[in-house]
This record gives C-alpha cells, sequence and structure tokens, in this order.
C-alpha cells in the first residue's frame, strides 16, 4: 500500500481548520486534478479526479465513506474506487499547538488490484505523497486566506 503523509503548523485555531475541514464543499476541489465530487448523504461522497501516474493518466472516481468525524480534531475515511480497482484509507487530523497555532495532519493510503497492480502500485509509490503533500498545501493555503 502506497501511503502518503504530511503535517503543517498554521497560524489558525484550530476551530477554525475544523470549521474549513467540517464541509466537504470547502476542500474537495483542492485534491490535485480535480473535476467534481457529488455528496450521496451525509457519510459519502464520489469524487472524480484526472491522475498523472507518468506513464499513465486516467480519470479516477472514487466513492469516499466518511467512518468518522470527531469534532473539532478529526476525520477518517476509506476509498474503493469505481472506474478503477483501488481501496484506500485516509484522514485528516487537526492539533492545537499553541495559542492560534494548529498543526494540520493528512494521510492518504491506497493500493491498486487486479491484473495491472503491480504496475499501478509501484507508480502509486511515488504519486500518492506527493498527492497528499499538495492536497494538505492547498487547504492550509485556503485556511490563510480565510485568515
Amino acid at each position: 500500500m502506497s501511503e502518503g503523509l504530511h503535517s503543517i503548523i498554521l497560524p489558525v485555531s484550530i476551530d477554525t481548520v475544523w470549521g474549513f475541514v467540517s464541509v466537504i464543499d470547502s476542500w474537495a476541489p483542492l485534491v490535485p486534478g480535480y473535476i467534481n465530487h457529488e455528496m450521496i448523504n451525509d457519510g459519502t461522497l464520489i469524487w472524480e479526479f484526472k491522475s498523472d501516474l507518468g506513464l499513465m493518466k486516467k480519470k479516477i472516481k472514487l466513492e469516499v465513506n466518511i467512518l468518522e468525524w470527531n469534532e473539532p480534531d478529526k476525520v477518517t475515511f476509506k476509498l474503493r474506487g469505481l472506474n478503477q480497482k483501488f481501496d484506500g484509507y485516509g484522514y485528516f487530523l487537526a492539533e492545537q499547538c499553541g495559542i492560534g497555532q494548529t498543526k494540520m495532519t493528512g494521510c492518504l493510503a491506497i493500493t491498486a488490484k487486479g491484473a495491472k497492480a503491480p504496475i499501478v502500485n509501484a507508480l502509486l509509490k511515488t504519486y500518492v505523497p506527493q498527492m497528499t503533500i499538495e492536497f494538505s498545501e492547498a487547504m492550509a493555503q485556503n485556511l490563510l486566506v480565510q485568515k
């Protein structure tokens, strides 16, 4: 399984971070290669984006199931590919680390299944960590703009 983990310390309160993270429409478009997303219900969304795995450029459609919303600090989720054979999970964690400062951590883990899995998983080893960094940095920039 390929995993990306990225943390950023922001000069904003944990409540500000939660206010942003708790509204999926605020951050769903920030995923690299974003095409669109659709809320199915409070805990499920369909996320569509373009991936660039070097040799492979694909449109990916994922079902994201939110497993827990723990205000003000944690969201966990699992992923399932709808048009590609992917499984995964992730979380978002916010930790107050000083007055008006919050450490924001994003984690994403994905594995490919099926006949092309060995090739795709090798490509994901680089892609998933980079995607996690880009996504976390985009969230941080949006939070700083709102500050």
